[in-house]
């Protein structure tokens, strides 16, 4: 289930020097005809760096969603939800731009994006 709208505030959770970004758009979602486009964990979306370094802040980059507050069902039937949205921030080729991740990326982020993966702390 997506439960990030556009306009959405995430925390970054790399060691890039951004702390807070929000959602300008969602990538290769199709939309409805005045439906605000959404995205989900494991979704490729492009942000805005809000909080952070100054030489990080104004920046249009691309971010992974890796945590969101609205339950979400997985194929077994348990349902999942964390505390916080979180998302770590990605360069056009498809490499996370921090060398480390702070906290918890779900399965489901982790299993789309081998990067994430190879350099998250824990996997739920």
């Amino acid at each position: 289930m997506r439960g990030l709208p556009t306009g959405a505030r995430l925390t970054c959770i790399d060691n890039t020097g951004a702390k807070v970004v929000q959602i300008i758009m969602t990538v290769k979602i199709k939309g409805v005809h005045r439906r605000t486009p959404t995205a989900g964990v494991g979704d490729l979306v492009i942000v805005s760096v809000k909080k952070g370094a100054t030489e990080m802040k104004r920046q249009i980059l691309k971010a992974v969603i890796v945590r969101q507050r609205r339950p979400f069902r997985r194929p077994d039937g348990l349902m999942v939800q964390f505390e916080d949205n979180a998302a770590v921030l990605m360069t056009d080729t498809g490499e996370t731009k921090g060398t480390m991740i702070k906290g918890p990326v779900a399965i489901e982020a982790a299993e789309r994006w081998p990067k994430i993966a190879a350099i998250a702390a824990t996997i739920l």
